[in-house]
């Protein structure tokens, strides 16, 4: 049944399918100023705009 499920969802919307493929997930390394420790700063960005999430402080 899930082949069935992933086939219909295919070619249900291709056009939203299409455009979800120029998005990604980036996730950052961000330092603490006070502990030194490492966060990670997670976003789901359109493939354009990559560089800038990742030059931003």
């Amino acid at each position: 049944m899930a082949k069935a499920a992933k086939t219909a969802i295919k070619t249900k919307d291709q056009k939203a399918a299409a455009e979800a493929k120029n998005y990604s997930k980036v996730i950052k390394a961000v330092r603490s100023p006070k502990t030194g420790a490492y966060t990670f700063k997670e976003a789901i960005v359109h493939k354009e705009k990559i560089k800038d999430f990742l030059a931003e402080k």
